[in-house]
């Protein structure tokens, strides 16, 4: 063996190296070099869980009346699910926007932004009704707003 040259490397003693805390991104990088793979981060993603998107709501409508009003309407429509996609109408959303394009006039992240929805369906009830318990009125007696 030259001087130059480096003893081979088992397989264990590799996985021991990269095993460790302080070298596993090191690892990780050369392994996915070694296997020709593309590590690449993910992008970041909006809230997703509905009790999330709940808090979001109730920052941005403040009034705990009006927020009840917004909930019980988002309950009903999409069950606080952002992606709720109706197979018939094809209103998406949580607040069951149709044509769900129309939310883009509050974000170009509606598709996949609680908060963007949200936005939009607050403007969209307190426009078209007055507020989100006017809606709720509507709703009820309704059953769709």
């Amino acid at each position: 063996m030259l001087p130059t040259e480096r003893p081979p490397v088992s397989a264990a003693s590799f996985l021991r190296t990269i095993a460790t805390p302080k070298k596993a991104l090191a690892g990780t990088a050369l392994a996915a070099v070694t296997c020709g793979t593309l590590i690449a981060a993910a992008p970041a993603q909006a809230a997703t869980t509905g009790s999330s998107a709940q808090a979001t709501a109730q920052k941005m409508i403040g009034n705990s009346a009006q927020f009840q009003c917004f909930s019980n309407i988002v309950s009903h429509e999409s069950g606080w699910n952002h992606t709720a996609t109706n197979a018939s109408s094809g209103a998406y959303g949580l607040v069951q926007a149709l044509p769900a394009s129309k939310m883009a006039s509050a974000g170009s992240d509606w598709k996949t932004n609680p908060a963007t929805q949200i936005k939009w369906g607050l403007n969209y009830m307190n426009e078209r009704y007055g507020s989100p318990c006017d809606a709720w009125k509507f709703w009820q007696a309704n059953n769709w707003y």
